[in-house]
């Protein structure tokens, strides 16, 4: 199947949009607060507070640390659906 590059381009920016929302939904389903999981990571509650608010995103080591803290794959953090 193939897929033209503007289309995974609008994919991409609707799930840059819904980022936040679900790494929210991660923390909370999993009982942290942001203070708590800032704590963990050894960064700033507004750093957490950013990411949720799509200010900002996670660098990538926190990405990975994320995906272990919450039992997700990173397809799954960053909302990545896989196109057969």
């Amino acid at each position: 199947m193939s897929i033209g590059v503007a289309h995974i381009y609008n994919i991409i920016d609707m799930e840059q949009k819904k980022f936040g929302e679900r790494l929210k939904a991660f923390r909370l389903e999993n009982g942290y607060t942001q203070a708590r999981l800032a704590e963990i990571l050894g960064i700033k509650q507004s750093s957490v507070s950013d990411w949720e608010n799509n200010i900002s995103r996670p660098e990538y080591e926190n990405l990975i640390a994320l995906s272990f803290i919450y039992d997700e794959t990173l397809d799954s953090l960053l909302g990545v659906e896989r196109l057969k």
